[in-house]
C-alpha cells in the first residue's frame, strides 16, 4: 500500500513553534510532578508489603482498611482489583520501622479477625496440600489404611491423601477460592465421607491469598537506582552510536527528542497515578529505543540526500527527507498504536501502566521524531556545526585586526 508519496510539507517552517510547545509541555510536566509529590511508587521501589486477596463476599474496602489500621498498620492502601466478579483487592502497606522483614503475617492477622472471627481448625482456602493431607491421613475418611492386601497400607494411605489433597487445593486454586462445600466437593475423586471429613477439622475462609510480595526498604533503594541507571546508559549508548554511526550533531537531536519523549510520557504517567514499578522501567526503555529507532530512520534519509543535494541547505534537506519518509513513519506508528492500544484495553490492570507508557510514548515519539529531532539538529548545527565555528573564527580575527590598526 502506498500514500503520501508525492508530499511537499514544510515541516521546519514553524520548526520554533513546535519546540517551544515541546518546552511548555515540559515545564507543565515538571510542575505537574512538584505539585503531585512525584511518583505512585511501587513496592519495587518504595519498599513494603503488597497483597492480592480474593474474598468470598463482595468487598467493604473501609471496613478492610479500618481493621489493618486498628492493627498497626498505619499508611495501608487498598483498591479494588482486577474485574468486579472476582472480589479481589490488592492492599498495601508501606515499610513499618522495626518491620522490615515486612508485615505480611500482620496484615492476615487482621483480616482473621475482621472476616474469620470465629473460625476454628484449618482454612481451607488459605493452606497447603501437605497440611490438608495430613489432616486426611489421620481421618482417614476412606479407609486406605485397613486394605489387608497391601504390604505397606500406612505407605499406601498416605500417598493416596496427598494425592487427594492435591486435587483439592488445584480446584482451590484454579476458582480462586472456595466460596462453599459444593466446590470443594466437585474436585476430582473427593467422596462425600472426604468432605465429611474436612468439615468436622476445617473451614472455608472469608479470604485467600492470591500473592503476597515484600520488599526491603535497601532492596527498593538499590532497584530504584539500577532503574535509572539503565535509562542514562541506554541514552548515551544511544548517543555514542549515532554519534559514530552519523555525526554527533544527529546524536544531540535524536538524544533531545529521545528525553522530550521520555519526560511528557513520565508526567503524564504521573499525572493517571498508574504505579511505577519495575515493569514501568521496562516500558521507557522499550520506549527510548522506539523513539530513537525512527528518528535514526529519517537522519539516515538525511543523510543520503544531503550527498545527493550539496546545493541545498541542511533545512531544506531535512524538508525533503521528512516528506520522503512520511509515510513510513505514520505506518509504523499506526500499526504500533493498534497493538500497544488493544494491550491497553484488554491487558488487564497488570500490564495496563506498562500500555500506558508505550501507547502515549508512541504518540509523542513519532511527533518528536519530526518536529524536535530535526530542529535540535539544526540548532547545534547552527551554534557549534562548521559554518558556526568559521564565523567565529573570523569574527574574532577581525576583531584581532581592528584592535591591531587601533
Amino acid at each position: 500500500m502506498q500514500f503520501l508519496t508525492d508530499t511537499n510539507i514544510d515541516f521546519m517552517k514553524y520548526r520554533k513553534v513546535f519546540v517551544w510547545v515541546s518546552v511548555i509541555l515540559l515545564l507543565i510536566c515538571g510542575g505537574e510532578l512538584l505539585v503531585l509529590g512525584g511518583l505512585n511508587l511501587g513496592i519495587d521501589f518504595a519498599g513494603g508489603t503488597q497483597m492480592t486477596v480474593r474474598l468470598r463476599d463482595e468487598p467493604q474496602v473501609e471496613r478492610l482498611r479500618q481493621a489493618l489500621e486498628n492493627a498497626g498498620l498505619g499508611g495501608v492502601s487498598i483498591q479494588r482489583f482486577g474485574e468486579e466478579a472476582a472480589r479481589e483487592v490488592l492492599i498495601k502497606v508501606p515499610v513499618i520501622e522495626g518491620k522490615e522483614e515486612g508485615s505480611g503475617v500482620a496484615i492476615l492477622d487482621a483480616l482473621d479477625n475482621a472476616l474469620n472471627p470465629d473460625a476454628r481448625g484449618l482454612d481451607l482456602n488459605r493452606t497447603g496440600a501437605d497440611a490438608v493431607a495430613t489432616l486426611l491421613a489421620s481421618a482417614d475418611p476412606d479407609g486406605r489404611r485397613d486394605n489387608p492386601d497391601s504390604p505397606d497400607p500406612e505407605s499406601e494411605a498416605r500417598q493416596y491423601y496427598q494425592q487427594l489433597a492435591e486435587a483439592i487445593i488445584d480446584q482451590r486454586n484454579a476458582g480462586g477460592i472456595f466460596a462453599d462445600w459444593q466446590q470443594v466437593a466437585a474436585t476430582p475423586g473427593v467422596s462425600e465421607a472426604v468432605v465429611s471429613a474436612l468439615q468436622a477439622e476445617a473451614h472455608l475462609g472469608a479470604f485467600s491469598v492470591l500473592s503476597n510480595e515484600n520488599v526491603g526498604p535497601q532492596i527498593g533503594r538499590e532497584l530504584k537506582s539500577k532503574g535509572l541507571q539503565a535509562i542514562i546508559f541506554s541514552l548515551l549508548g544511544m548517543l555514542a552510536y549515532i554519534w559514530y554511526r552519523f555525526e554527533l550533531r544527529f546524536g544531540i537531536g535524536a538524544l533531545v527528542a529521545t528525553f522530550h519523549d521520555l519526560a511528557i510520557v513520565l508526567g503524564l504517567y504521573a499525572l493517571v497515578d498508574y504505579e511505577f514499578n519495575l515493569p514501568t522501567i521496562a516500558a521507557f526503555l522499550t520506549l527510548a529505543g522506539y523513539s530513537v529507532n525512527d528518528t535514526v530512520v529519517i537522519f539516515d534519509r538525511v543523510r543520503e540526500n544531503m550527498n545527493r543535494f550539496r546545493r541545498l541547505p541542511l533545512v531544506e534537506v531535512m524538508n525533503v527527507s521528512l516528506n520522503q519518509t512520511l509515510a513510513r513513519t505514520i505506518l509504523t506508528s499506526g500499526t504500533t498504536l493498534l497493538a500497544v492500544g488493544s494491550l491497553f484495553t484488554f491487558g488487564g490492570e497488570v500490564i495496563r501502566g506498562f500500555a500506558f507508557v508505550l501507547l502515549v510514548g508512541v504518540i509523542v515519539g513519532t511527533y518528536s521524531s519530526i518536529f524536535i529531532a530535526c530542529p535540535f539538529t539544526l540548532v547545534w548545527e547552527q551554534w557549534f556545526g562548521r559554518d558556526a565555528r568559521e564565523a567565529r573564527a573570523r569574527k574574532a580575527k577581525e576583531k584581532a585586526r581592528t584592535k591591531k590598526a587601533a
